[in-house]
């Protein structure tokens, strides 16, 4: 059996990385087909898009999307206003998905559920390199299809599946049970989900900067709606660590983050618990008791609502008829692992990669975007571009070219100031879309964050801070 070259490549996810790879699968005359999960391209993105990213418009484009956008009179953002993720699905990702030569192979509302090679399972060797991949997935009818296809790019992302309050990795007991008062991620407190948070006591769980922004953006609400009391939890005793860089800080944007974060904690608005271990979650009367540790002391919390922001991990599920290596520690690609272990490594100190670290034991299958890093939270979509690039190259047998390295991570950081909406000024607390700056200045507080699996590195989430809540000095 001989393989088909003519057949299609999957991409799984429409969001940045999924849609580069796309643009440039189709730029080297190579037919992609995408399987969206949502009903929109950037399905994620579009539930943080109240959330601005920290980096400006020319580095969350990607080469080969331009180009091809461009050829098609598309008008361009300017490359220095700071997008919010609602913002680069509907100026970017839209358009770039409506161009002829991706829109026929965009199946939205698809969710890929199982990936073989035709005819054989895991075990089979006899001519396995030569067999196509098949995909199966579902589509918004339910309906359970098959598409038969040359190779796979998993883009599929982390955002779906968040760690959980567990600092055990696990779920605490009762938290299952508990969903319907928990949110996972970055909920927009401010807006379409205010409901749930006005007035309640809210206890915010994690020790990055996502937890951070939740936090203040919570104290935001507080201004409007007195009633509602904060709680921040952090897991490991690493407060004086995360606050730290302060003025120090060589991006003075989330160094004001860090002193917002300690003026609020400083005058009694923020009450934190650190180190805090949640055991056991328990419904009573509409309320949750959150039973647990604080300094090995065990305490109960009575709380409304609870925001985990822990950060993400993969899902690895639909590749389980393929034969893949991970590490065991990171989840990661194993050549790559090492380069991007949180242990050792933050967002400035990842060097740009691709295919060699990418390739897998299963020919013509790789991970690439924030899936790729596992749950190392160190990922920045530049480098998914770069990803994307380099793993296309190979499949179009450019072998050259897929092991060069086209990106540059600059000295200087490009993690910018954070707006929300018709708002003020709020801090940068994270390296998200762009290049990362030195381990000195973007990723200051990510030797914190990273060890909590909650760095703010990733471009999958995003973070929201509204500084109006604690700094007397912005403009309300």
């Amino acid at each position: 059996m001989k393989l088909e070259t003519n057949l299609p490549v999957a991409v799984v996810g429409a969001g940045p990385v999924g849609l580069a790879a796309a643009a440039h699968l189709v730029s080297r005359g190579l037919t992609p087909i995408v399987f969206e999960r949502g009903a929109s391209v950037g399905a994620s993105l579009l539930e943080w898009g109240h959330v601005r990213v920290f980096s400006p418009w020319e580095y969350n484009i990607d080469s080969a999307a331009k180009a091809l956008l461009e050829a098609a009179g598309w008008d361009a953002p300017e490359p220095t206003d700071l997008p919010t993720g609602r913002q680069i699905v509907k100026q970017y990702l839209e358009p770039l998905a409506g161009l002829p030569t991706i829109a026929p192979g965009l199946k939205l509302s698809a969710q890929v559920t199982a990936i073989t090679r035709t005819g054989l399972d895991k075990v089979s060797n006899k001519d396995r390199e030569q067999a196509p991949f098949e995909v199966r997935w579902t589509d918004a009818d339910g309906n359970e299809q098959a598409s038969v296809v040359r190779a796979v790019i998993d883009a599929s992302g982390t955002w779906t599946r968040p760690n959980p309050m567990g600092v055990d990795g696990l779920p605490v007991l009762g938290e299952r049970s508990a969903a319907s008062y928990i949110d996972y991620g970055i909920p927009d407190v401010l807006g379409a989900e205010r409901g749930k948070f006005a007035n309640r006591t809210v206890l915010v769980v994690g020790s990055g900067h996502s937890a951070i922004n939740v936090a203040l953006a919570l104290l935001s609400l507080q201004d409007e709606e007195p009633g509602t009391r904060v709680i921040w939890a952090l897991r490991r005793n690493r407060i004086e660590r995360l606050l730290g860089g302060g003025l120090n800080d060589q991006l003075p944007e989330r160094g004001a983050l860090g002193l917002a974060a300690k003026r609020a904690i400083d005058t009694g608005r923020l009450q934190v618990l650190a180190p805090f271990a949640a055991n056991r979650l328990v419904q009573a009367d509409g309320k949750i008791a959150v039973v647990g540790n604080l300094n090995q002391t065990q305490m109960t919390l009575m709380v409304d609502r609870i925001v985990v922001a822990t950060g993400f991990r993969p899902d690895l599920d639909i590749l389980s008829e393929l034969r893949i290596s991970v590490d065991p520690a990171t989840e990661a690609p194993p050549a790559l692992s090492p380069l991007i272990d949180p242990n050792f490594h933050s967002c400035g100190t990842v060097p740009p990669h691709g295919v060699v670290e990418l390739a897998q034991p299963e020919p013509n299958l790789f991970i690439i975007g924030s899936k790729s890093y596992g749950r190392a939270p160190t990922f920045l979509m530049a480098t998914g571009f770069e990803q994307a690039r380099s793993v296309v190259a190979e499949l179009a047998g450019d072998h050259v070219a897929a092991r060069e390295v086209h990106l540059v991570l600059p000295e200087t950081g490009v993690c910018s100031v954070d707006f929300r909406d018709g708002d003020t000024p709020a801090a940068a607390s994270s390296c998200c879309g762009g290049p990362a700056s030195t381990t000195s200045s973007c990723c200051v507080a990510d030797e914190v964050a990273k060890a909590e699996g909650d760095a703010g590195c990733g471009c999958g989430t995003g973070t929201a801070a509204i500084l109006k809540a604690t700094n007397t000095t912005e403009p309300a």
